[in-house]
């Protein structure tokens, strides 16, 4: 009885297949047809599209458990020819390391956070709609504002927490989890969880791809680095981030402008989350969507109405926006001042990619709390699985493997991380008046010859 032969597949063959209607990824050796599987992924379309024809191991590992291979058996198509001979020492032992972890099941063990933080939660709500509706001091109201703020800055932890992981025990994973995100996100602070994980798993297959990762595509407000002067195009977006003279205005001045944008930022992921709840897109579960953020703007409207007069109303509103800004003052510290390409993101570089784009920030273990987990930005990026109870002590084995493969671990404490963000921005905003100012010399040679012929 004869078996059958194996086909193999080159990796000039596989990388013809990239795009939407011809999709083919490799893992661990394999090659598999996706095509069909783009609308139905749940981490969305976007990473499959950003790794199409790729060696794609690295990244499947990180966000996949591993009872997601078993799925990809019906996708299979062949074999790649020389995988093994072409595997990085870096992916190696990423995946070894990957291994370890998994084994000591720290993946599974989520410990208390969820639960505390949710409890915080609660108690933060209660105690602001106390201060609001049972006392009349304008302080209390504002310290009430103060809290708001603080609530949707610890919502956002646990709904980043829920949308890499789950956050319950095995028996109700998917309804909790489910459930959580609503409640977390939508319910509490607004933001459809839905938009979330399709920007943000965007952001970590990319991570610091000027032209992939939304995290970085800030223009007209923002510009890290002086390589969007020329006008990128955005893949998450879809358009073009033109660099006009009204963007070279605003990008200038980008150092100055930086905190106070930040905390208004709340506004942009507002907006975006109801635009993508009312575009034509596939949306996994629209109208619960929907329905959350409703449930956030009905209390959130009648708590801002319970206060007396319109100066009260807009200090507790400027203390929710400005306290949240805190957070995405953190985002911004993780990324803006880390080494940035053009480009596709490459999945045989992803570990690599991951490490030098991503900047930690020190902070004493009781402290965890306020930075969510991010402060351990490397670790998240190579582990985004992984409870955020368990990055601290894995700390010390990627510093290892950081220094085995001569990669610097960058980790600052929370003042030097600011200051290496505005000196980014500042870098970058001078690069733009330079350009302005020989723009408008050019423009003032243009008019003397035209005037004097």
């Amino acid at each position: 009885m004869g078996t059958e032969q194996k086909k193999y597949i080159t990796l000039e063959e596989l990388q013809r297949h990239r795009n939407r209607s011809d999709l083919w990824i490799s893992v661990d050796g394999k090659v598999y047809d996706v095509t069909k599987w783009i609308d139905d992924h749940p981490g969305g379309e976007i990473p499959l599209l950003n790794l199409a024809g790729q060696e794609a191991t690295d990244p499947f590992l990180a966000f996949h458990p591993p009872s997601s291979r078993k799925l990809l058996d019906r996708f299979f198509v062949g074999h790649m020819l020389s995988f093994d001979n072409d595997v990085h020492q870096l992916s190696r032992d990423y995946r070894l390391l990957v291994a370890r972890l998994s084994k000591l099941g720290l993946f599974e063990e989520r410990g208390h956070v969820v639960r505390l933080s949710l409890l915080l939660m609660l108690s933060l709500l209660s105690a602001a709609v106390y201060l609001v509706c049972r006392t009349t001091s304008p302080w209390a109201h504002l310290a009430a504002g103060m809290m708001v703020g603080f609530l949707w800055t610890q919502s956002g932890w646990v709904a980043h927490d829920s949308g890499h992981g789950d956050v319950a025990a095995w028996w109700a994973k998917r309804v909790v989890n489910r459930l959580v995100q609503l409640l977390s996100a939508n319910c509490l602070t607004g933001l459809s969880m839905v938009w979330w994980k399709r920007t943000h798993n965007a952001h970590h297959v990319a991570c610091n791809s000027l032209e992939f990762d939304p995290d970085l595509q800030h223009v007209p407000l923002f510009a890290v680095s002086s390589k969007l002067f020329g006008s990128l195009t955005s893949f998450f977006y879809e358009r073009r981030m033109s660099f006009d003279s009204f963007a070279r205005l605003l990008v200038s001045h980008q150092h100055l402008s930086f905190y106070p944008v930040m905390c208004v930022a709340r506004l942009n992921l507002f907006a975006q989350s109801i635009v993508l709840l009312l575009s034509k897109r596939k949306v996994p579960g629209r109208f619960m969507e929907l329905v959350g953020v409703m449930v956030f703007w009905i209390w959130y409207s009648w708590l801002v109405s319970c206060l007396p007069s319109s100066k009260e109303r807009t200090m507790f509103v400027g203390a929710c926006f400005s306290v949240t800004g805190i957070q995405h003052i953190l985002f911004c510290l993780s990324h803006f001042s880390s080494s940035v390409y053009v480009g596709r993101p490459k999945g045989e570089e992803w570990c690599k990619m991951q490490i030098i784009g991503s900047l930690n920030i020190n902070c004493p273990p009781w402290m965890d709390w306020f930075y969510g987990g991010i402060q351990f930005q490397v670790e998240h990026h190579l582990f985004p699985r992984l409870p955020r109870c368990h990055l601290r002590a894995v700390s010390p084995a990627v510093r290892e493997l950081c220094m085995k493969h001569g990669l610097r671990y960058e980790s600052v404490g929370f003042m030097e991380a600011n200051r290496r963000t505005l000196s980014t921005l500042k870098a970058a905003a001078l690069q733009a008046a330079k350009t302005e100012d020989a723009s408008a010399v050019k423009n003032l040679v243009w008019e003397a010859i035209n005037i004097h012929g």
